[in-house]
């Protein structure tokens, strides 16, 4: 399977307009472009089903850092000093980091439990393995 991350520096896809946009944008959005086109990680996994209750937490979660960004390039624009935006960054950072530890742990709890009771424990784990190998390093 391939490698679902992009390489750094690939060619402008030619619908991603590019006047006026930093370079280090352009470098993000092409990578997010050809992500999106990528087979997902988990290509040999089992289907992911999960609690409902559980999902909408995390999207939660997930807006509220949403916001929490915006609040931050509003910072930027109004010129705030550099270390409260610094500040305003760890939190977010600190934000995800638990967001992708609630998934962790529910992805543990749920589905290599399903992957030992169905007998597909090691191309799980070997998921979870490249899935945090990405994660960490």
């Amino acid at each position: 399977m391939p490698d679902p991350v992009p390489p750094a520096h690939s060619p402008t896809p030619s619908h991603i307009p590019t006047s006026g946009i930093p370079e280090t944008e352009l470098d993000w959005q092409e990578d997010w472009e050809l992500a999106l086109q990528q087979p997902p990680l988990s290509g040999r996994a089992h289907p992911h089903h999960h609690d409902p209750d559980s999902r909408r937490r995390l999207v939660n979660r997930l807006a509220r850092v949403e916001g929490h960004v915006r609040g931050i390039r509003s910072m930027i624009e109004q010129g705030q000093p550099c270390p409260d935006v610094l500040l305003q960054i760890a939190a977010v950072k600190g934000a995800l980091d638990r967001v992708a530890r609630l998934i962790l742990d529910e992805h543990i709890r749920h589905c290599i439990r399903h992957a030992m009771e169905t007998g597909n424990l090691e191309v799980e784990l070997e998921e979870l393995q490249r899935a945090l190998d990405r994660f960490i390093g």
